[in-house]
């Protein structure tokens, strides 16, 4: 029973009653027990008990290795700080460990200047390669170099865009793969110049997206159905350098099954 519903008084009679039930060294142990138990419950991790698992952990870079290009990518008052590098080709953070069917979520801070993304379900290229796929009914061939990454890319980009959200095939079909024409919202989701929150969703082919909270892209597609995630520092062209950052923290992800 809640204090708050007793008479003006209960609560004493309450103590006085299950004293001279109990005693006041067993009623001490009971309370003592209750508050540890609180305690407890308190300090107990929210994330890991609904399955979810960090992919970083705030202090190092451990899981994860570089691909691509020469974009440099550091561990920064709790967030990965990636940063553009003159000459360098699109750059990847990588996790070692691939994944399938998941829901992945992350805040992202960039320049405006700057495009960027987060790779799933992607390949790296173990050697010179020829991707032979079909695209809108058509053969197509593509070639890639070793170490390159490429596979679905959820875009960040800046707000004028309107492209952040939706997903693009990095290096291989090099389009994005829903149709944001009819979706204001999702148009509109990305915030310049603050922190934004991403989740993206794969179930077998089906593949969705939100930016803030609204949905973005939602489409099904099963070219690849397992791979690494990456982090992206697009390539700046030379006449337009300046060493541009992109940032990401709160990096998790529940796999599903």
């Amino acid at each position: 029973m809640s204090p708050r519903l007793l008479p003006q008084g209960g609560v004493i009679a309450l103590a006085r009653c299950v004293r001279s039930e109990l005693g006041w060294d067993t009623l001490y142990f009971v309370m003592k027990m209750v508050f540890l138990v609180l305690i407890a419950a308190s300090l107990a991790p929210p994330a890991q008990a609904a399955g979810w698992v960090k992919l970083f952990d705030g202090k190092t870079l451990k899981g994860w290795s570089v691909h691509s290009g020469k974009a440099t990518y550091k561990v920064d008052k709790g967030t990965i700080l990636g940063a553009a590098v003159l000459g360098s080709a699109n750059t990847f953070l990588c996790t070692e460990k691939e994944f399938g069917d998941f829901i992945l979520e992350f805040e992202v801070k960039v320049d405006a200047e700057l495009n960027s993304g987060v790779q799933f379900r992607s390949l790296i290229a173990p050697n010179d390669m020829v991707l032979k796929f079909e695209d809108k009914g058509k053969a197509v061939e593509r070639k890639i170099p070793k170490d390159r990454v490429y596979g679905y890319q959820v875009e960040i980009a800046m707000q004028k865009s309107g492209n952040s959200g939706n997903v693009y095939d990095e290096a291989r079909r090099a389009r994005f793969l829903d149709d944001f024409t009819n979706k204001p919202a999702a148009r509109n989701a990305f915030k310049d110049n603050q922190w934004n929150k991403y989740r993206v969703e794969c179930r077998g082919d089906s593949i969705k997206t939100w930016v803030n909270g609204v949905p973005a892209a939602d489409f099904k597609d099963s070219m690849t159905l397992r791979g690494i995630i990456g982090l992206q520092v697009h390539s700046v062209p030379k006449d337009k350098f300046k060493p541009y950052e992109v940032r990401w923290r709160n990096i998790r992800i529940r796999e599903l099954k």
